[in-house]
């Protein structure tokens, strides 16, 4: 990986499988670069409940507010506004870990970790079987189309495909969890 954390530049979409680390990558850069982070998981659900889904309408009203500011860093995927936000980034990291390793990490968050970055306020985490399903059917087609993503956007861009590459970059850039 040669690209530069300043190659990204002010406006940094981060995609890739649940529970790859996007959230605490997205806080990392955030801080090291005093960008804005957003989350997209907490702006899809509405806070205070156990992950209940925003109407339509209101997600993309704050996607769109979100990605109109100037300075951002973004994680999460969320297809259906994913061709605007892309237009208007700036850079883009790809996370792009095993399916596996994603299902590990979701049990040992969800069972182990009271406070995360990310999460949604005055939600509860707790192992879900559609997050399972989603986590073990949808993300491996999710990667394929990822990976298109990543190959076919024109912008300067950083894929890393183990926890090791991740924690490099981490290094690399000088970012602390």
């Amino acid at each position: 990986m040669n690209t530069r954390l300043e190659d990204l530049r002010e406006r940094i979409c981060i995609l890739g499988p649940s529970n790859s680390g996007k959230s605490t990558l997205a806080n990392a850069i955030a801080r090291r670069q005093g960008l804005t982070v957003v989350h997209l998981d907490v702006l899809y659900h509405l806070p205070n409940t156990d992950w209940q889904v925003r109407p339509a309408d209101e997600f993309m009203a704050l996607h769109d507010a979100a990605i109109a500011e100037e300075r951002w860093v973004i994680d999460g995927n969320y297809s259906m506004c994913m061709p605007q936000r892309l237009l208007r980034a700036t850079g883009l990291i790809l996370l792009d870990i095993s399916t596996p390793l994603s299902l590990f990490r979701y049990c040992r968050r969800t069972l182990l970790e009271r406070e995360r970055l990310g999460a949604l306020r005055g939600g509860r985490d707790s192992i879900k079987w559609n997050m399972i399903y989603h986590i073990a059917a949808v993300t491996p087609k999710n990667r394929k189309r990822y990976a298109k993503i990543f190959h076919d956007v024109e912008l300067p861009k950083v894929r890393l495909t183990s926890i090791r590459a991740i924690n490099q970059c981490y290094q690399r850039w000088g970012l602390e969890r």
